[in-house]
């Protein structure tokens, strides 16, 4: 049986969604706080939401990637309970963290479902979780959290998204399969923010093996490929990081690409940001340009991921023991480390204490 010492928990932290109709304006309230994100923004992002019957995808995925942990855990002997918190909707962190004190947990390990490093992606969870210690105060008294480290280019992240690259190819013509673009996705930021973490390095690198072992897999060599955003908002005047996955399918159509695969590495499953940026707007947008497009699927729960999941549980713990297990990362960045580094990702609004860093 393998060990998850010194943890007795597992810690599933997530962004959160709207789960009904009447859920969607306090939750982008939720979401937006303190933040300045004009009004008209926040009307267009709730028909986005209401476009869907006002609800996010995102919940019933964290269901189902506890649900396939719990399978995966089960079949491999680690006996790990998991819980589940979310930043900006039920279940809120601060309740999940007040009801495993109750249950006697005093030492868990927190897995995020962003495998970047940024602070909307990494220090805010971080922020979250302190606020949230905070919260609880004397009921979760003596629960100590550390965090997993980013996984971005862990095999079991790029591995099935190489797969789903593949399939997304295979469900284009065969007159244009071999000369389509890999358009890679992720979530667009400011720039203040992309400018002070490995964010956009961290895609690139990524971008860069899917890229590589899409070529092993098909057998055609110098494939174009891109890194491109979506989902922006706040003020004009405020730059982004560009271009946007439009635009940029505008561009390439209008240079005579033959066809384009939306690659969404920037997404652990396919929540808002890949239904309606990629499914629906990009999807217009290649249409209405006659350019062939298909999707790939993020990992999701797929049993390479979960797996990941379970390998990275099980090198933190054993590092916590003082042993040397040997860490799995594809990419030249090298592994990132177990607890955040002073000034990483700063929060460039003002400081707040943050848990699982150095600072």
């Amino acid at each position: 049986m393998s060990s998850t010492g010194p943890y007795d928990a597992l810690l599933l932290l997530s962004f959160g969604g709207p789960e009904g109709p009447e859920d969607v304006v306090p939750f982008l309230e939720n979401v937006t706080r303190g933040r300045g994100i004009p009004r008209e923004r926040l009307v267009e992002v709730g028909a986005h939401y209401f476009k869907f019957g006002g609800v996010s995808p995102i919940n019933g995925q964290c269901r189902a990637l506890i649900a396939g942990l719990e399978r995966d855990f089960a079949q491999h002997g680690l006996d790990l309970p998991i819980y589940w918190g979310n930043r900006n909707w039920e279940p809120y962190v601060a309740d999940t963290l007040t009801r495993m004190a109750a249950d006697g947990v005093r030492r868990a390990l927190v897995f995020v479902t962003s495998a970047y490093s940024s602070y909307s992606g990494c220090r805010q969870y971080r922020e979250d979780l302190a606020g949230a210690v905070a919260a609880g105060g004397a009921a979760v008294e003596g629960l100590r959290l550390d965090r997993v480290r980013a996984y971005f280019d862990h095999p079991g992240f790029v591995e099935p998204m190489v797969r789903s690259t593949v399939d997304a190819l295979g469900r284009l013509g065969a007159s244009v399969r071999d000369a389509a673009e890999l358009v890679f996705v992720t979530h667009s930021l400011p720039l203040a923010l992309a400018d002070t973490s490995p964010y956009v390095t961290q895609h690139q690198a990524v971008a860069e093996l899917v890229a590589k072992g899409v070529e092993q897999a098909t057998g055609v060599a110098d494939r174009p490929y891109a890194l491109t955003y979506c989902s922006r908002s706040g003020p004009p005047s405020q730059p982004w990081l560009e271009p946007d996955i439009g635009d940029h399918l505008r561009d390439r159509s209008a240079q005579g690409l033959a066809a384009a695969v939306a690659v969404p590495i920037g997404f652990i499953s396919d929540h808002m940001e890949v239904i309606y940026d990629l499914d629906t707007e990009a999807a217009d947008t290649a249409d209405g340009l006659g350019l062939p497009f298909a999707r790939a699927a993020t990992v999701g729960t797929d049993p390479v991921f979960v797996a990941a999941v379970r390998d990275l549980v099980l090198e933190r713990a054993a590092r916590e023991r003082g042993e040397k297990p040997e860490p799995k990362a594809l990419s030249a960045l090298g592994v990132m480390p177990d607890v955040c580094r002073a000034g990483c990702c700063p929060n460039v609004r003002g400081h707040k204490p943050a848990l699982c860093g150095e600072d």
